[in-house]
């Protein structure tokens, strides 16, 4: 395991020519503490987890000291946002470190978020609150126990320096990991500004750091075009099945490697609704949950818009109408194992649509759904009260209840085994608004306890926790909605 100081870096990105970035400096943080610590994502880049116990690690990842071997830079890019192109925009609180390499060879970017003033800035300040910083480090961590690709975090660094937000936060600084932080944006920079010699070094960088098996082919763009619509046509339909809803899916927060990245007005579905917009700045509802597939095929449209230089045009519309298929089937084996179901036949999209539709018309808690239906008890004359209550209208669970039990035998399904593998598939703790804002509060007051247990408890989510059962429940009937912005 590495020392701070020993720590192995190779930064390829920091190589590249200086119009894909610029060399920063971290602004210091006044007084810096450390909020919380993940071993998980220590490990990932080597780093012995006692490191964490000496004054010198935050003031590394508080920006306050140059961490040995590190070389600085903020990226450059554009992107679409909410439909609009902005030519420029870039790291505006973001600086890439390096890119550490762990002991299995893999290179993880090592990103400070909240780290000051950059050449890209704008009129921010460059800094993140404690608040945002919360939410996406437990995120992460809960993408990544649920399965789903994602950027890591392995640490949160507060200071009690005001920052100006609606209202006067605290700053924090939060190391997050990824294999890259390249995106659609990165892309759409040099394309727009007729910088077609860039989009080709950017695309030939890509190949080789994260497609390496395409490098050499005749036909590696459109390889390349292709590979990141399969990654990310799989990425949407996990967020589709967990219920996960981004909030905010402009082309420079979609990732060229499949990953969730950019978190900010996220939201898990409590009660189930098909429109639901976790952004309240998405005034028109854009990145609602349900046009969230659409949005990515959008935004890919985009992305294979820049190559258009490097692959025939036929053949990027050619891979970009893969993207339905390939999302859709999916989906599609991701909620037949959510239902327990181990064959496909054609009946299923009518007995899922027809779920989702009582689930939405009786406001059904989508998670807590489908944790009970693991028990969903197949005997003649079952009643199945745990599932039945939650509906406003329980004749309408029943008339679903005969289709899917009727489905179970067709394939001679068996209670007490399917209810293992649907343990498997359907979490029964995902990160809830109203959970974060309850750490969020604590730590705010100075009492990080709560954060540190949904790290823990988020890391292994189809796990049940006796006396954890507070964080698998929806949000108190009544309670104050969590409203969530782009400053989250």
């Amino acid at each position: 395991m590495n020392t701070l100081e020993s720590l192995s870096f190779d930064n390829t990105y920091a190589r590249l020519p200086p119009a894909f970035h610029r060399r920063v400096e971290p602004t210091p943080l006044p007084d810096p503490y450390l909020v919380s610590f993940n071993g998980e994502a220590a490990a990932l880049i080597g780093l012995d987890p006692r490191e964490s116990a000496r004054p010198e690690f935050v003031e590394y990842f508080a920006g306050n000291r140059p961490l040995p071997g590190s070389e600085p830079v903020s990226a450059i890019y554009a992107g679409h946002q909410f439909g609009t192109f902005v030519p420029q925009l870039g790291d505006g609180r973001a600086i890439l470190l390096g890119e550490a390499v762990g002991a299995d060879g893999l290179r993880w970017d090592v990103q400070l978020k909240g780290a000051g003033l950059t050449p890209f800035s704008r009129m921010g300040d460059g800094r993140a609150v404690l608040r945002s910083t919360i939410r996406e480090y437990l995120c992460g961590e809960a993408m990544h126990g649920l399965g789903i690709p994602t950027t890591r975090a392995l640490c949160i660094v507060g200071s009690d320096e005001p920052v100006y937000r609606e209202t006067v936060e605290t700053a924090a600084v939060l190391t997050r990991l990824a294999p890259t932080h390249v995106r659609f944006g990165s892309f759409e920079l040099f394309y727009y500004r007729g910088q077609l010699e860039r989009v080709r070094e950017l695309a030939d960088y890509v190949i080789a750091q994260h497609y390496p098996h395409l490098a050499g082919g005749e036909v590696r763009y459109l390889d390349f075009l292709r590979e990141v619509i399969a990654r990310t046509a799989g990425l949407l339909a996990r967020w589709q099945a967990v219920g996960f809803a981004h909030g905010v899916m402009n082309t420079d927060n979609m990732s060229v490697v499949g990953l969730t990245m950019d978190y900010g007005p996220f939201g898990f579905l409590d009660e189930f609704d098909a429109g639901f917009v976790c952004n309240h700045s998405d005034y028109g509802g854009r990145y609602a949950f349900d046009q969230q597939p659409g949005v990515a095929l959008w935004n890919l449209s985009r992305f294979a818009q820049t190559l258009i230089p490097l692959v025939e045009r036929d053949a990027a519309v050619d891979a970009l109408n893969e993207f339905a298929p390939l999302f859709a089937d999916d989906y599609a084996r991701l909620m037949r194992a959510r239902l327990g179901l181990e064959t496909e036949r054609p009946e299923d999209a009518l007995l899922l649509s027809g779920l989702l539709g009582i689930l939405q018309e009786n406001g059904v808690d989508y998670t807590l759904f489908f944790r009970r239906l693991c028990d969903f008890d197949t005997r003649e004359g079952a009643r199945n009260d745990a599932l039945r209550d939650m509906f406003v209208d329980p004749t309408a669970f029943d008339a679903w209840g005969a289709l899917y039990r009727e489905r179970l035998s067709a394939e001679a399904s068996e209670d007490a085994a399917r209810g293992v593998r649907m343990r498997r598939v359907n979490p029964a703790y995902v990160l809830r608004n109203h959970v974060a804002q309850r750490a969020i509060e604590r730590a705010q007051g100075g009492d990080y306890a709560e954060v540190d247990a949904l790290l823990e408890l988020l890391r292994r989510p189809f796990d049940e926790r006796p006396g954890m059962e507070r964080y698998a429940e929806p949000p108190p009937e009544g309670g104050r909605r969590v409203v969530v912005s782009c400053s989250s």
